[in-house]
C-alpha cells in the first residue's frame, strides 16, 4: 500500500529585579554538532529537518516558529555530557525556563499563525517575579532550618500562589504542558511543576538566600507534587526521582510528542507501532491485542489525514508532533526519536525524507554504545521489539519500492496541496 498525495496537505493541513543569571547567548547558526562520546552518529549536514521548510513552501509564515527554534537551539548547545546529567536545582549553564518558553513559542506559532512572537520575555519577567514574591513574605524563613524553609516555599507555591498539578492518567490538556500558560493558570503537569520550583530555588540561590544543596523529588506518580529535599539528607532512593536538565527536557518534550501522535489508539505500547499500524505495517496476525477498535481508530486517524485536518481534540497534531520530534533529534536523546520522525514523514508524504532518517536509525541503531544502552529495555520487550524490527523493514522496503517509482526522486514539499483544504477551525 503507498500513501496518497493528499497525505502531505494533512501535514500542512513588575518590581526592579535582581541581578540574575538570564544573560544573553551568543548568535548560533543553528548547526547541529553531535557532543562527544554521543552513540548518534550522524551530521549536521545530514539533518535536513523537515517541518519549516515544508510549511514555507505552503505559504504559511514560519519567521517566528524559526525564531522560537533557534532560541532552543542557542539553548541547547550549550549542553555537555556533564551539563546534562546535572541536577535542574543547580544548573546555571542551560536557562530551563527560557528552553522551555521557546518551545511553547514555537508550538503557538505552528497552530495560531499570529502576526505577533508569544512573549517569552514577559514570561520570563512573570517566572522571576515569581521567586521575587517569596522573599518579602517569608523573610523568617531564611533564618530557620532547610526544612522548614523549603516547606515554606511550597507552601507559597502550592497554597498562596495556588498552583496546582493536573491529574489526568492518560491525557493531558495541551495548556498543562507548555511554561507560559502553566504560569497564567497556575495548572499544570509534573514536569513544569518541577521546572517551576527549580526556577525559584536557583533565583533565591543566586541572590544568597540558599547556602545547602538541595534537590527536587520528581513525583512518578499520577497526583503528588514535587517536593524538595536537603542532598546531604537524601537516600539512594531518592535517586530516581532526581531530575536533571537531560531527563527534564526529554520528559517536556516526549510529553508534547506522546500527546499529539497522531494515531491515539492505547492498545499497542510505541508510537511507532501505531503510525505502523496505520501505514499497515505491522501484520494483524502479529500484532498484540488486535481489535476492532485498534483498527477502527487507525482508519479514523487516517481519515482526518486525508481530509487535510492535521489536529483534533484528543486526535493528536501532526505539526506539534513533527515539532516535537526534530527537536528530540537535536537534543540528541535516543536514535529512536530518528525512527519515529521518520514515520511521521512517512504518513507526510515525505517519501524521500523519511527513508534518510530510516537509514540514519539503522546506522546509530546498530552502534555499541547504542546497542548497550538498549539492551535492558528489550529484555524486558522482547515481543514489542520484535514487532517494531520488522514494521522498520517493511517500511524500508517500501519507500524503497515507491522512490524507484517516477516522480518520487524529487523532495515531496514542492508538492502544494494546502490550497485544496481548509483549516480545521
Amino acid at each position: 500500500m503507498t500513501c496518497s498525495s493528499s497525505l502531505y496537505a494533512a501535514f500542512l493541513s513588575s518590581p526592579p529585579k535582581f541581578s540574575n543569571h538570564r544573560s544573553p547567548s551568543p548568535p548560533c547558526h543553528q548547526r547541529v554538532v553531535c557532543r562527544a562520546g554521543s552513540h548518534l552518529q550522524y551530521t549536521a549536514s545530514e539533518l535536513n529537518l523537515v517541518l519549516h521548510d515544508a510549511l514555507d513552501s505552503s505559504g504559511i509564515d514560519t519567521t517566528h516558529a524559526r525564531a522560537a527554534r533557534e532560541g532552543f537551539c542557542l539553548q541547547i548547545k550549550k549542553l555537555s555530557n556533564i551539563e546534562r546529567e546535572t541536577s535542574i536545582c543547580i544548573n546555571r549553564c542551560v536557562d530551563l525556563g527560557k528552553t522551555a518558553l521557546h518551545i511553547a513559542a514555537e508550538d503557538d506559532s505552528l497552530i495560531s499563525h499570529s502576526s505577533v512572537p508569544l512573549p517569552v520575555d514577559a514570561f520570563i519577567d512573570r517566572l522571576d517575579d515569581l521567586s521575587m514574591g517569596y522573599c518579602p513574605n517569608y523573610r523568617s524563613s531564611f533564618r530557620s532550618s532547610p526544612e522548614s524553609f523549603l516547606e515554606s516555599i511550597e507552601r507559597y507555591l502550592f497554597a498562596k500562589k495556588g498552583f496546582r498539578r493536573t491529574s489526568v492518567r492518560d491525557h493531558l490538556e495541551p495548556q498543562a504542558l507548555y511554561l507560559h500558560s502553566v504560569l497564567t493558570h497556575r495548572s499544570g503537569s509534573a514536569v513544569m511543576l518541577s521546572l517551576i520550583y527549580s526556577e525559584i530555588l536557583k533565583m533565591l540561590r543566586l541572590w544568597s538566600l540558599v547556602d545547602f544543596d538541595v534537590e527536587i523529588s520528581f513525583p512518578l506518580d499520577f497526583h503528588s507534587l514535587p517536593k524538595a529535599y536537603q542532598k546531604q539528607k537524601s537516600k539512594e532512593s531518592d535517586q530516581p526521582h532526581i531530575m536533571t536538565v537531560q531527563t527534564l527536557l526529554e520528559e517536556i518534550l516526549r510529553t508534547l510528542k506522546n500527546t499529539f501522535w497522531p494515531f491515539q489508539h492505547d492498545n499497542f505500547k510505541s508510537l511507532f507501532l501505531r503510525a505502523a499500524h496505520a501505514a499497515n505495517c505491522v501484520d494483524k496476525l502479529n500484532s498484540f491485542g488486535d481489535s476492532a477498535m485498534q483498527l477502527a481508530s487507525a482508519k479514523a486517524a487516517q481519515h482526518r489525514l486525508d481530509r487535510g485536518v492535521w489536529t483534533s481534540v484528543k486526535f493528536g497534531d501532526m505539526r506539534r508532533a513533527l515539532a516535537a520530534c526534530e527537536r528530540l533529534i537535536l537534543l540528541e536523546t535516543d536514535a529512536k526519536e530518528l525512527r519515529d520522525y521518520s514515520i511521521l514523514l512517512y504518513h507526510c508524504g515525505f517519501y524521500e525524507q523519511s527513508l534518510q532518517y530510516l537509514k540514519l536509525y539503522q546506522e546509530s541503531k546498530s552502534s555499541p554504545l547504542q546497542e548497550q544502552a538498549s539492551s535492558k529495555q528489550e529484555q524486558s520487550s522482547n515481543s514489542v521489539s520484535s514487532l517494531e524490527d520488522e514494521a522498520v523493514e517493511k517500511l524500508m522496503v517500501r519507500l524503497n519500492l515507491i522512490l524507484t517509482e517516477e516522480g518520487w526522486s524529487r523532495p515531496a514539499y514542492v508538492r502544494n496541496y494546502l490550497g485544496n483544504n481548509s483549516e480545521p477551525w
